[in-house]
């Protein structure tokens, strides 16, 4: 058995690279495989996304790759048929090896997983990154790393399986050509028709609120919502200094196509300086700043929410 893709053939063929903006950008395909699937997870899913957004998923159940969102209104994209079958032969070879594995550690019970990530990056229309790994039940099993170029195992079960996929010296040399030629060129290709969703540019929504607890520090919170791309800057800071906050910090999915985050940070009841809010997103012209002042009120030029 050769690793997944490898003896594959590729669903674009050769595509010629365009020109693109400065990026990034990126291609990551997600396969999953579960030894005891259920209602909510088949046996085999497959996943492919552009930057952050899915592009075409494929399962076990249905047997089809389907376009998600504004790509399936978009043509040229791909042979969809043609990608449906890569896609099934791909489930197969997929669970032949998490079969492998089961029966390396002799256990046949529970339900266990086995998943792949790979993909690549560009900047200025280079390459700028790429990887290959899975993880068998949440742990890294092995990777391949193109400059030595191999496939490192990193689990006791992944030296059987780096046996079979070393078995030729062609494979290793066919995983290094996927990642450092193919799969950029295909990522440009998909760019040709995409671009514009992936450049869309939504600008944060702010909200600035406070809540005082009895006996306690008041408490400011700063929520960007409503934003793409995900990168976002967001501290407060008192008198130019950037406060250490107290809780917020990630950036989670809005549901929509969008993002959100916060920054909280813990005001003395003594304190009544104004605290200003620093919002940087590449939506926005110029950093906003939105203060709290003690009265409560926004001031700034941008999308404000309404401050309680």
């Amino acid at each position: 058995m050769v690793p997944v893709l490898l003896s594959l053939p590729l669903l674009l063929g050769h595509a010629v690279p365009q020109e693109t903006q400065a990026g990034p950008y990126s291609l990551t395909f997600l396969y999953t495989g579960v030894s005891r699937p259920s209602k909510v997870l088949p046996r085999f899913q497959a996943t492919a996304f552009l930057n952050d957004q899915a592009f075409f998923h494929y399962d076990s159940e249905g047997r089809k790759a389907e376009p998600l969102g504004p790509w399936s209104q978009v043509e040229g994209m791909g042979d969809w048929e043609k990608e449906s079958q890569l896609q099934k032969a791909r489930e197969e070879i997929f669970l032949v090896t998490l079969k492998d594995i089961m029966d390396y550690h002799k256990d046949s019970r529970g339900s266990h997983t086995f998943q792949g990530m790979f993909g690549c990056d560009i900047q200025n229309n280079r390459s700028s990154g790429a990887f290959w790994r899975y993880a068998y039940d949440g742990q890294d099993f092995i990777e391949f790393n193109k400059e030595i170029p191999a496939w490192v195992p990193l689990d006791p079960a992944a030296l059987n399986t780096k046996k079979k996929w070393e078995a030729e010296k062609v494979y290793v040399q066919r995983a290094k050509a996927y990642l450092e030629q193919e799969c950029p060129e295909i990522l440009q290709r998909y760019l040709n028709h995409s671009r514009t969703h992936l450049d869309q540019q939504d600008p944060p929504s702010v909200s600035v609120t406070s809540h005082v607890a009895p006996g306690r520090n008041r408490t400011l919170k700063c929520l960007a919502y409503d934003f793409y791309p995900q990168r976002i800057g967001l501290r407060w800071t008192r008198a130019g200094k950037v406060q250490e906050t107290k809780a917020g910090g990630e950036i989670l999915p809005s549901g929509n196509g969008t993002y959100q985050s916060w920054v909280v940070v813990g005001v003395p009841p003594e304190d009544r300086a104004p605290y200003l809010c620093l919002v940087e997103h590449s939506g926005l012209a110029q950093p906003l700043t939105v203060p709290w002042n003690g009265r409560q009120k926004a001031r700034a030029e941008g999308k404000l929410g309404t401050p309680q």
